[in-house]
């Protein structure tokens, strides 16, 4: 076990633990010496963990500590190499760069161990077949999402029938060859399913829509289970 990993383990055990535990359950528990288990308190204390406590009484992890980003485990790792990969092959160009960029601040402040498991990776994800959006910018549809903002769009279906919409767009599929917007239509009064690539405008409008997103995500949901789903 390399000691970025047992630092880790040290403080998701700390983590369990309400009270004060002793230092010897905490090294008995990670199957190393007692001397060994003090100076990887003091390792953790100096990277900013607040641990209260001192040989012979015990030590606490105090509530609301967040784990470094240093401490990732290898599986950890390898997840996010992964899905930054995907994203980087799939998604548009914003999204690219940002997975990019996240990968890039997280290897950082990885220790040196650790930073090989994020360049030797053995999980591939290869090119696809490209997904097209036509004609609008998805980051639109992304900032409206986390924004909670109307959009008005003009739609063909699947029989090139175009329609004028205004929608409360909820989230946004990412399929492997097309993406899809749920909100909820204005015309229709109910959940929609719309393919990017047969948006044919996108405005957006200042106007919020009138419930909270998490809300409308439960409904969908719900709507989705009793209808088993359908796209428009």
């Amino acid at each position: 076990m390399s000691r970025s990993v047992r630092l880790l383990d040290l403080l998701q055990i700390l983590r369990r633990h309400r009270q004060a535990v002793s230092g010897q359950v905490l090294a008995d528990e990670l199957g190393i010496s007692l001397r060994t288990l003090y100076r990887d308190i003091s390792a953790l204390q100096a990277q900013g963990a607040d641990i209260e406590g001192e040989p012979g009484v015990g030590y606490m992890l105090r509530p609301g500590y967040m784990l470094p980003p240093l401490m990732f485990s290898v599986e950890e790792i390898e997840a996010l190499v992964l899905g930054s990969r995907w994203v980087s092959s799939r998604a548009d160009n914003e999204l690219n760069e940002a997975a990019r960029n996240a990968l890039a601040k997280i290897e950082a402040v990885l220790p040196s161990d650790l930073r090989n498991h994020l360049h030797n990776s053995g999980l591939l994800v290869y090119p696809g077949d490209g997904v097209g959006d036509g004609i609008i910018d998805v980051a639109l549809v992304r900032r409206a999402i986390r924004e909670e903002r109307k959009l008005d769009i003009g739609y063909k279906d699947v029989n090139d029938r175009q329609s004028e919409r205004t929608i409360w767009p909820i989230a946004l599929g990412y399929f492997e060859k097309q993406r899809i917007i749920v909100g909820w239509c204005e015309l229709r009064q109910a959940f929609r399913h719309f393919r990017t690539d047969r948006v044919v405008r996108l405005d957006a409008i200042a106007d919020r829509y009138p419930r909270r997103r998490t809300q409308l995500l439960k409904e969908w949901r719900s709507a989705l289970e009793s209808n088993h789903g359908h796209t428009y």
